[in-house]
């Protein structure tokens, strides 16, 4: 008998992630806080280095948002349409993040440039003394973020992490471009500095998308190796092959693995699945997996089958009775 859900699912695929959710919120407010105050300086001191961190924390602003509606999409349960639920827009934002990153890099990197060309006048002072409360502001997110991570795994808030080591180090290069542009007069520093930090938000960008695009091409998750994992069905007790399989990430700790198997026909099919169940999630911590029980007799597979067959028989001896095919 169905409840008030859709469907019944034997794991809930939700995601309730309390520690990131309040993270993330002290985390928004503090950032578009500072986000106003770093756009003010940056235009009054017109530092580059200033004005590219800014930029950087619209960024995380914009980053955040996406991620808290990320968190909230991922409480709600599956339906109809989206049988997994919503947990794979965490990994679409995520993907969004890093490619703001990427873009943002970009134009600080092209500014600089022009400002390698033409240098224009800065307002130290004021460079410094916002630089100097971003430092503090930056160090603190980071903190918060690298706690969140360590209870809870979550790609958001691992792409938030990201852009905030990118604006701890920004906030630190702005400082040391003040102090060399007051001792040395060289005002081509700030657009130095501005470019070096364009460089580590762009790391940090392409880090993340790679790591998105990769769940969003539903590719083996780097943690497993798929042909240990199919040994291990494989030596499950009346496990004759393993074909077909498939695994991939729904979200960053939500796994999911489909496979074929050939059994010996006089062992229960139930009990063949049960073992194979169990084995995924002891040893591999994957509770989501369907297993398809099949007949090489019964079960058309081509040539694939065929070969199964003369293997099986050439096991067996010759004096085996042909098996039909």
């Amino acid at each position: 008998m169905q409840d008030d859900h859709y469907d019944f699912h034997h794991l809930h695929h939700v995601k309730e992630q309390s520690r990131s959710k309040k993270t993330l919120w002290v985390t928004l407010i503090l950032t578009a806080f500072f986000t106003i105050v770093e756009i003010i300086g940056g235009l009054m001191s017109n530092s580059l280095a200033l004005l590219s961190d800014s930029a950087h924390m619209i960024s995380d602003v914009i980053a955040l948002g996406l991620s808290m509606i990320a968190i909230y999409l991922a409480t709600r349960p599956p339906n109809a349409r989206f049988t997994f639920g919503y947990l794979r827009f965490e990994i679409i934002a995520s993907f969004l993040n890093g490619l703001a990153l990427a873009i943002i890099a970009a134009g600080i990197f092209i500014e600089g440039i022009r400002r390698f060309i033409t240098p224009e006048e800065i307002d130290l002072k004021l460079m410094l003394i916002i630089a100097s409360i971003g430092l503090i502001v930056n160090l603190v997110l980071t903190i918060v973020l690298s706690r969140s991570m360590k209870e809870e795994e979550n790609l958001n808030v691992q792409s938030a992490l990201w852009h905030f080591i990118g604006d701890l180090l920004s906030s630190i290069g702005v400082i040391v471009s003040a102090i060399i542009i007051y001792f040395t007069g060289l005002k081509w520093f700030d657009p130095l500095i501005s470019m070096v930090i364009g460089g580590i938000i762009f790391t940090g960008g392409a880090k993340i998308i790679k790591e998105s695009y990769l769940i969003l091409m539903e590719s083996v998750p780097s943690r497993y190796d798929l042909d240990e994992i199919r040994q291990s069905i494989r030596d499950v007790e009346g496990v004759e092959d393993v074909h077909e399989m498939h695994l991939w990430a729904v979200s960053t700790d939500h796994y999911s693995l489909t496979a074929h198997v050939f059994i010996d026909d006089k062992i229960q099919p139930f009990c063949i699945i049960l073992a194979i169940n169990e084995t995924l999630k002891q040893k591999y911590g994957i509770e989501h997996s369907t297993i398809q029980t099949e007949h090489v007799n019964i079960h058309p597979h081509g040539e694939y089958g065929k070969q199964f067959l003369r293997h099986k028989q050439a096991e067996k001896g010759p004096f085996m009775k042909p098996l039909q095919n």
